[in-house]
């Protein structure tokens, strides 16, 4: 009991003195989570666009695909990852591995299929004259799909929002793809980790604080945007 009361007032302190060390973690984690849901909304909102409003063959299999790899296990992608980025792999000569950029790709690749299969759920859900409409009134097929976003844009930024959760705790690829090296791919899963291992807690219940604080904030404004979608 005496070790998580030390702990949790040696992470208050660590917070509150603004702390190079810890808050280099949480900033780096933001970036490296941030950039990696950017790049899942473009490409999971433009897919469930594309499957939303085309017809062409294999679209039920692609939208089983997207609801299927929503729980894709991230040691799996770490894993394979890891075999495509290393020296070995074909893409070894890039040298991506533990780098920044791997740990992106690996976030992303999680991101990816939540957003778009809660993006097609979303777009499904407006009313197809939406889109037919902007057509007969001489917008072009861009014009029309712009529409159909601005009429779901609630629900497609809880998409966004859920995706982000999904990868801002992600432990398992990350750490396998980018090393947990101090000053470079060190994030907060991570470096949580690597602390407790090394019994020194007040860093890791430190961002672990920031950690249950950043969801407990995705998960509020995702109910909030659920919300006014439903409104």
């Amino acid at each position: 009991m005496d070790t998580i009361y030390q702990g949790l007032l040696q992470s208050f302190r660590l917070l509150l003195s603004f702390d190079p060390e810890l808050y280099a973690i949480i900033f780096r984690s933001l970036m490296i989570s941030g950039t990696a849901i950017l790049l899942a909304s473009l490409g999971g909102i433009s897919l469930g666009l594309v499957i939303t409003l085309r017809n062409f063959p294999g679209r039920r299999l692609l939208i089983n695909l997207c609801n299927t790899c929503m729980g894709l296990p991230p040691v799996v992608v770490g894993l394979v990852l890891y075999l495509i980025l290393s020296r070995s792999g074909p893409l070894g000569a890039l040298a991506l591995l533990f780098t920044p950029i791997a740990m992106i790709i690996a976030q992303t690749i999680l991101a990816t299929p939540i957003v778009a299969a809660l993006a097609i759920s979303a777009l499904v859900s407006v009313d197809p004259r939406v889109h037919d409409t902007a057509l007969m009134l001489g917008a072009t097929d861009r014009q029309a799909a712009w529409m159909v976003v601005r009429e779901a844009r609630f629900a497609l930024l809880a998409a966004v929002i859920a995706g982000l959760g999904r990868v801002i705790a992600e432990v398992g690829a990350v750490l396998m793809v980018g090393g947990n090296i101090a000053g470079y791919t060190r994030v907060m899963t991570t470096a949580i980790v690597l602390e407790t291992a090394k019994g020194q807690f007040s860093l890791a219940i430190a961002l672990g604080l920031v950690l249950i604080s950043l969801s407990f904030l995705i998960n509020l404004l995702l109910n909030l945007l659920q919300g006014r979608g439903r409104g």
